[in-house]
């Protein structure tokens, strides 16, 4: 009897603070209002820093550097005159919504839904789990279509299989979280973080932001996949699972096979990826390859080929969806292509309404020069207290993990981040490549507890088919397991990743030489 007053207890405790964040979270305002205020509040500290005459030394070429006023006259032409500018050069904008042509047709076709679960039905039972997380993880290379096709999908698997649905769903919900900084390939998720960091090392290095490229991780994310993969399982099948009990619900689902003409559709669109990826290793692997670099040493990491990767992951994505839609007549004349294309760009407004606030921010931010001055005072602030990166990397997760509990959005987090955090880490001697992993680590590890998550709402709903009484503590508990042992081992990954100096993608070093 104590020790359920206890638990109890316990409970309550954990409801409470749930609700104080859930509270908290809501008092903030929408991400589009709050950098338009963080644009204002760039303003009023330009004036007070310029006003006091604050300046740093530009470490590249030694110049002094002052705050730039925007609240000046000049300032005020500058904001009048750039806007347009400021929202049209945001550095995700273009890449991010390019990139979606291609997802939004193998989305909408019905590709991406019939591989995931071609595969999931595909393995045996006793790595259903497994497969369900590795699925999980690999779909953000269709972005956002994860959190709608695979936690319904995972909680339908486990329930026609006599295991409880929301065990199912949990799982993959951490996965499709988690596997946003995890995958065997690039998605869109790299060259909307990519661009914002290569922006925020070019103020304290623009020479080395120019040797930078948008696959800066890809080494690190596929070693991610293994990992979380190994403990998403563990944790699902000796944590979660057993928690939950047996499942006491009416519910009994059952899981639809492929159809013959999904499987034609899967066979055809497979190769038409082979004969693409084929005649595009002809751009670049050959001597002779017209998109080719110069540099005999790199000549396929330092190439044009390198450079294009957003279009080529726009192609890569369009064909095989091209071709799948119409063997499954999903995609009968051009003129389901181009609504599956606009039907995706119309999904993406609130993202381009993001874009316009987050990019006055941004270059307010730089044209006032305070992107300079934090990095550079609290590198040195940093080297002179004799704080070595590994403490710093460590408050950085954890400024990070706090920051997502009340915004939900990995590129409205980075692109406020990036411009603080890169220039104090490569003042540490740290690189922004490794900058950027160790955010989207932070990131991605806490998604699955992040109330305010856009995507969160819709697995409670999902959630509810299986049991009534499902609700965000509910939930939150039954994610913070796959939380916190994401966090843990990833960190650990990460240090030993650090230790061995192993470079973190194509030409994406560990450490930083200003030389």
């Amino acid at each position: 009897m104590e020790e359920n007053q206890s638990v109890k207890k316990r409970r309550g405790l954990f409801q409470k603070f749930l609700d104080f964040v859930e509270k908290s979270g809501n008092r903030l305002p929408h991400p589009i209002t709050l950098f338009a205020i963080l644009a204002l509040v760039v303003m009023i500290a330009s004036a007070v820093a310029s006003a006091f005459n604050v300046s740093v030394q530009d470490p590249v070429d030694g110049e002094t550097v002052e705050v730039f006023n925007l609240m000046s006259g000049e300032g005020i032409t500058y904001i009048f005159t750039s806007m347009v500018d400021n929202f049209i050069n945001f550095a995700p904008l273009g890449v991010v919504l390019a990139t979606m042509i291609g997802i939004g047709v193998c989305e909408r076709s019905g590709l991406i839904s019939a591989a995931l679960r071609g595969f999931v039905l595909s393995i045996p039972s006793r790595l259903v789990t497994m497969g369900l997380v590795f699925a999980a993880i690999m779909s953000s290379v269709a972005s956002d279509a994860g959190y709608v096709v695979l936690p319904p999908l995972g909680a339908v698997i486990y329930a026609a299989m006599g295991r409880h649905p929301i065990a199912g769903l949990a799982t993959a919900f951490a996965g499709v979280s988690g596997g946003f900084s995890a995958n065997l390939l690039l998605s869109a998720t790299d060259p909307m973080l990519g661009e914002l960091t290569m922006a925020a090392a070019a103020t304290i290095d623009p020479a080395y932001a120019e040797q930078m490229n948008i696959a800066m991780n890809w080494w690190f994310i596929i070693a991610s996949t293994f990992l979380l993969t190994i403990v998403g399982t563990w944790v699902s099948e000796k944590i979660v699972e057993p928690r939950l009990g047996e499942y006491k619900g009416d519910y009994r689902g059952s899981l639809d096979r492929l159809k013959p003409v999904e499987k034609k559709g899967l066979q055809f669109s497979g190769i038409s990826i082979l004969i693409t990826a084929g005649l595009m290793s002809l751009l670049i692997v050959p001597e002779w390859g017209p998109m080719r670099g110069d540099d005999p040493s790199m000549p396929i990491v330092n190439s044009p080929f390198m450079d294009s990767l957003v279009v080529v992951m726009l192609i890569l994505f369009l064909i095989p969806g091209l071709v799948y839609g119409i063997t499954t007549k999903e995609i009968r004349s051009d003129k389901d292509v181009a609504k599956q294309m606009t039907d995706t760009m119309a999904s993406m407004g609130m993202f381009i309404v993001l874009a316009f606030t987050a990019g006055q921010f941004v270059s307010f931010f730089g044209q006032s020069n305070l992107d300079l001055v934090l990095g550079i005072n609290g590198g040195e602030l940093l080297t002179s207290l004799n704080i070595d990166g590994i403490p710093v990397i460590i408050g950085f997760i954890l400024i990070t993990a706090t920051l997502n509990l009340f915004i939900g959005s990995a590129s409205a987090k980075w692109a406020m981040m990036a411009p603080v955090f890169v220039p104090i880490m490569m003042q540490t001697g740290y690189s922004p490549e490794l900058a950027q992993a160790v955010y989207r680590v932070s990131d991605s590890a806490t998604n699955i507890i992040t109330p305010l998550m856009t995507y969160f709402a819709m697995i409670i709903a999902f959630a509810q088919k299986y049991d009534k009484k499902m609700g965000i503590g509910t939930l939150i508990s039954t994610m913070v397991p796959f939380s916190i042992f994401f966090l843990l081992s990833w960190i650990v990954m990460l240090l030993v990743w650090i230790f061995l100096g192993v470079e973190l993608g194509p030409n994406a070093p560990i450490f930083y030489d200003p030389s």
